[in-house]
This record gives structure tokens, sequence and C-alpha cells, in this order.
């Protein structure tokens, strides 16, 4: 078997994947018939077999082999054919094709002499992935972060402490500064229903917003209160009361705050604002994704209640001052020490972080469930959940899997149009057969490798890789072998992020620079910037398979170190003109051509600094060009890859120059090959 016998051309012309042009339906029943097929080279003297992989561990039965048949051909290509029935059951998958002497194997990987069984094609039946989530144009909104649209539900100086801090009402362009958690800006629900016009001029389709919820931090990953939004981001009404002068006796710090966030008039009146937002975000065509923080809660939640402000207040007893605390089982408790109460469960030891129960409290668990079919639900009718950390839940890892599962019911029972978006790093695969997440944030086969190519530093901007940066071969590599964990429908899905409240912010990346606030300071996150390197990144992220997350302020040139400097307040009146037209470029580029939603993918040529790949299918094609290298680059692209023998090529946008370009230019194909100059740190867009 010596693949040295194929001519190169037959081998590069073999292809296929899982998306709708290879595989028929590629979103079938349990039951349903499903037609595979695979490509080769027109006239090839071969033979191609379709293998059912044998995933029974306890039948030592062979692999499944059938003989495909070739029923379609066209100028440079021959397709073959062959039935199977979708079962209930992830069907694993590859190919064999048989020449005279040689046989060699295909799956995601690519054609190879042997056959790695972590790339095999997999066909996932009755997934329930929202159709309006293909593709779409996502943006993500740290809300005290975008637009102040209501002052009036701003935190007062010194209206609490929280962690041994003062919580603080910012300047909008004061620099973030460590400690970042009591220091709040403004931003709110109101400012952000102020700006939908802009959203939607910019071509937004969904908004991920960080969390609402009740909670004493800017962030709000310490959640006090699952039912009701936070009236700092929706509505707090005067209660007649002296909210400008506080003085640290009996606690007043927290009385005055307990009575702001936990009053009924202001829970409810900030509920009801988040309905109205949700409506009209709906009428601008715009889909609303919440933040979902159910693995850990806050110590100023009511079961915990750590700093006692629910005391005397009619609410039963928290965990922290009983044991005999309804809500006692909803943590994890060093009985041992009781009653030196700081010994409960922290995520990651954070004691404001208190971790969840769920193995011990039936009654924790179906509350959660509750929840997360409120606000996917009238009156509030949110589009689905971004899930924090989805994979710490739990104690066990069928714990795990049992709640996810129930909680994929529950809510997808309340709105089926729901979507439910993990963050993950790792092997996602067990959460994706269509039981528990719809897809996941793509750190792993999108903002990792971009990153390294791009720049040579990692997400957060404290690791440098320098031998990364423009290696295509070790990015192309890496992207085979992420996305082959993900089924096509959560690939197709997956939060495709540059930047976001974790990590740097891309633009700080392309310094190739590593640092954090509190060891270089803001101003160092802004120098040696590259805006090429940029639009390289955001021309990748706009039609690379997935949905395009904008981290808000990445459009307008924000810059950031990681948590809390990527946090920074949106520079309105300050953006950067270019970038912004950028975006609206390429999302209108996007939103005209289909192909970059659900085409299929494949490299054409790559080389140091330069990457090259084609988004198809039976009607169209667009090719893209990435060129890292600070020269320019003459380059050959083999665009019969794409079915294209002939004809002319236009270039859509093409960057550089700390600008871009529309000026539409041609390109000859000849006898299946393009050639075109593209500029140092340059990107471009060609179409058919």
């Amino acid at each position: 078997m010596d693949a040295n016998n194929i001519n190169p051309i037959s081998a590069s012309a073999i292809f296929s994947d899982e998306t709708q042009q290879f595989v028929t339906p590629y979103n079938p029943k349990t039951g349903e018939k499903v037609t595979l097929c695979l490509r080769t080279l027109k006239d090839d003297q071969c033979h191609v077999f379709l293998h059912i992989e044998n995933t029974n561990k306890m039948n030592k039965a062979l692999d499944t082999v059938y003989l495909m048949m070739k029923k379609k051909s066209d100028a440079l290509f021959d397709y073959f054919y062959c039935d199977i029935i979708a079962e209930a059951q992830p069907i694993k998958y590859f190919y064999s094709i048989a020449w005279d002497k040689t046989i060699l194997y295909y799956n995601k990987r690519g054609l190879y002499e042997n056959i790695d069984t972590h790339y095999h094609f997999r066909l996932v039946a009755d997934l329930n992935i929202p159709e309006w989530s293909k593709g779409a144009v996502m943006y993500q909104i740290f809300p005290d972060r975008f637009y102040n649209g209501d002052h009036n539900n701003d935190v007062v100086p010194h209206e609490y402490l929280y962690l041994g801090k003062t919580a603080n009402h910012c300047d909008w362009n004061a620099d973030i500064v460590t400690g970042d958690f009591g220091n709040f800006y403004g931003g709110d629900i109101q400012g952000i229903m102020n700006k939908l016009d802009y959203l939607a001029d910019l071509g937004v389709e969904v908004i991920y917003l960080n969390p609402v919820f009740v909670s004493p931090s800017s962030h709000k990953y310490d959640i006090q209160d699952y039912d009701y939004v936070d009236p700092h981001l929706g509505i707090i009404y005067d209660d007649g009361g002296d909210v400008l002068r506080f003085e640290r006796v009996n606690n007043q710090y927290a009385t005055k705050y307990v009575k702001r966030t936990t009053s009924k008039v202001n829970l409810e009146a900030s509920n009801q604002l988040m309905v109205d937002f949700i409506a009209k975000a709906h009428d601008y065509g715009i889909k609303v994704i919440l933040d979902g923080v159910f693995n850990h809660c806050g110590c100023f939640n009511k079961w915990m209640d750590k700093e006692g402000f629910y005391q005397n207040t009619g609410e039963p007893e928290g965990a922290y001052h009983s044991k005999k605390s309804p809500y006692h089982d909803y943590f994890i408790w060093n009985e041992e020490h009781w009653p030196n109460n700081e010994h409960y469960d922290g995520w990651w030891n954070n004691a404001n972080h208190p971790k969840l129960n769920y193995e011990d409290s039936q009654k924790l668990f179906d509350y959660i469930l509750s929840v997360g079919k409120k606000w996917v639900s009238p009156p509030y009718n949110a589009d689905g959940w971004r899930l924090d950390v989805a994979a710490d839940l739990g104690r066990s890892v069928q714990m795990n899997h049992n709640f996810w599962s129930a909680f994929y019911k529950a809510v997808k029972s309340a709105n089926p149009e729901a979507i439910i978006l993990a963050e993950h790093y790792g092997d996602p695969s067990p959460w994706l057969d269509g039981n528990m997440w719809d897809t996941v944030m793509n750190y792993d086969a999108f903002m990792e490798p971009i990153t390294w190519f791009l720049t040579g530093v990692n997400k957060h901007s404290d690791e440098s890789k320098l031998h990364l940066k423009n290696n295509a071969m070790a990015f192309e590599t890496s992207m085979r072998y992420q996305i082959s964990f993900m089924n096509i429908l959560a690939r197709e899905s997956a939060m495709n992020q540059l930047s976001n409240h974790d990590h740097s912010r891309f633009y700080t990346r392309t310094n190739s620079m590593t640092g954090r606030l509190h060891t270089v300071g803001a101003r160092a996150a802004e120098t040696g910037i590259n805006k090429n390197i940029l639009m390289e990144a955001v021309v990748f992220q706009m039609t690379w398979p997935g949905s395009p997350a904008v981290y808000y302020g990445d459009e307008a040139g924000l810059c950031g170190w990681t948590d809390p400097d990527n946090r920074r307040t949106y520079p309105w009146g300050k953006e950067d003109p270019v970038l912004i037209d950028l975006h609206k470029t390429l999302i209108r580029i996007r939103k005209k051509h289909p192909v970059l939603k659900t085409g299929s993918t494949e490299f054409l040529w790559s080389n140091t600094g330069f990457i090259s790949y084609v988004r198809f299918n039976h009607e169209h094609c667009l090719i893209v060009l990435i060129n890292n290298n600070n020269r320019t680059m003459d380059v050959v692209l083999p665009v019969w890859k794409a079915g294209l023998s002939g004809g002319v090529l236009t270039s859509l946008i093409t960057t550089g120059n700390d600008t871009f370009s529309e000026n539409a230019h041609t390109y000859q194909v000849h006898m299946g090959d393009v050639g075109l100059t593209v500029g140092a740190n340059a990107s471009m867009i060609l179409s058919t």
C-alpha cells in the first residue's frame, strides 16, 4: 500500500465532509435514509468503499464495509454514493479508495495510508440546533461597559462593601484597574436598547449578554438571585431616602444595597425592562442569549448569605449561618470543621463563588431547571443560554451529564428554538450528541489556533510561542484536529470569537507581547499593535465555518490585556472608522453569500505566513487568502480543488496598509490555477 504510487492530483481531488453537499439530509431523524458522497478525480481508475465503525466495545465484529457507486460526474470530478440508515446512536464512518496496487483511507484528517479513528466522520441523528444559529453574526456585550442609558440606576459611591472593597462608580473614560469587580461604569440594559440601531446597522443577528442577574459585582458571575435582573442594570426608583451619603454604621452599606437591589418594586421593574428589551431586539430581527452561571452562585446569594444581607428581612436563614438552613445542602461543606463556616467548596477555591451541590439537593436541581425554562419562555422569550464553565458542574461526570440532559429537555420543551451553547475547553463531543449542548464557544478550534498563527502569543497574552507564528502547517493541523471533535451542525453554530471577557483583546495580541494589567500597565496593551493583522483576523472570522461573535468594542479598535483590562468601556465618539466599516462590509458579504454559513471548506495552499482556503457548494465558491508576512507574495492557487477549471475570479474585498478596498479586480483561472500577488499583512476574498 504505497501512497507514492498515486498521482498527486488524484490524491488532492479526493474530498468529502459532513455538510449538506456530501450528506443528504445532513440533519436526519432516526430511521431516515441518508446518502453519503465522496468525490474523486474524474475517470480515475479506482473503487470507493464506505466503512461504518463498530463502536460496540463488547462486540468484536469488524467494521461494516459498503461498495460505493459512481452516479454523477462533472468536468473535473466523479461522485460516489452510498445509502445508510440514521441510527439513534451517532454513526462514525470513513472511506477507503482502492487503486490497482494501493489502498488509502480518507476521513477528516485527509488521505492517508493508515486510519486515525479520532478523525472519523460522525452522523448524529435528531439534532435540534435552531436553524437561525447556523453561521449567525453574534455580538457579545459586557453590560456595565457598553453604554449608560439610565443614570438613575448607577451605583452610588460607597453604596456597599464586597470582598473588602467599596463599590465605586467610575468615569466612563477611566482606566480599568485591578480589583475591577467593585468598579461600575454605568452601562445598562437601557443603554443596549438605545444602541440597537447601531447594532442592526453593523449587521448583528444575535446579542450574547454577560450575566445580568442580581449580583454585587460588576461582572456578575457571582449571582445573588437568578429570578431577577439586577436593578443597577435595570431600573432603580428613588425610595425617598438619602441615597448619596453612607456611613459605615451597623452595616449601613449593606442595608442600603439591599434596599436598592432587593426592593420588589425595583426587581419587578427591572424584569419588565428585560421583557421590553428582548421584544425590541426581536423587532430588529436580533436574537438575545443570556449567560447561565449554574456551576456556582455568589456568597451574597440568599442561600448562602455570607454577608448577612438577608438577615431580618423575612427570608430563611442562610446556610453560612446555620446548619438548619433550608439551603444547607445547596453547598458542599467540610463538616469536620463546622462551625468554621469558611469550609465550603468554592469554584477554584474562590470563597465568593460557592460551588452548587446538585448531587445532594434535588430541590436545587429542580429550581435551576425552572430558571432555565423561565427566561426562554413568555414574557421574557430569550433565545437561549450560554453556559458558564459547563463541564465543571457537579462533582462527577455522571452528574454533569444528568444535569445537562435534564436542562436540555427543560429548555427545549419551553422553547424549541432556544440554543444551548456551552463554554468549554477540550473535547466537547460527549455533550454534543443532541441531548445536552447544541454547540460550544469555539476556543480550541478557532480562537487559539488563529491567535498562535497570526500573533505568536496565546489568547491571554501571557505566553509566547513565536515558532507557531506564521506556522501554516501547525495551524492547519490544529484546525483539522480540533474540528474533528464536533458534529457538523455544532460546528456551523459554534461561537467563533477573537476576543471576549476572559481573554486579552485580539488587537493587543497583534503586538506579540506578553503581559497583564498589573505587570506592564494599560498603555502597554496599545503599544506596537498592528491593524493589518487584526483585519486579517476579522476576514478569517467572517469567512470560517461557525458563528462569528464580535466582542463589543473590537470593531471599534479597543485594546486590553486579559481580565479585567479586556472589559474597557466602549469608546463612543472615539471609534476607529476603518475597523467599523470593515466589520460592516464583511458582515454584508457574509450575509450575501450563504456558502459562508453552510458551505464546505478545503485548504488550497499554505506556506510560511500564508494560508488560503475555499468555501464552496454546488453553485458557488469564495476563496480566502491571508498573508501574514511583512512582504508581498506572488502565489499560484490550485482552485481546481473548488471545481474551477477556467473563468474569472473577482475580488470582493482586499485589506492592507491599515485600510481596505472593495474595488473589484479580476483574476483569470487557467487550467485550474490562478496566479496573483497578495500584499504584506494583507487578506483577500475572491468570488466566482
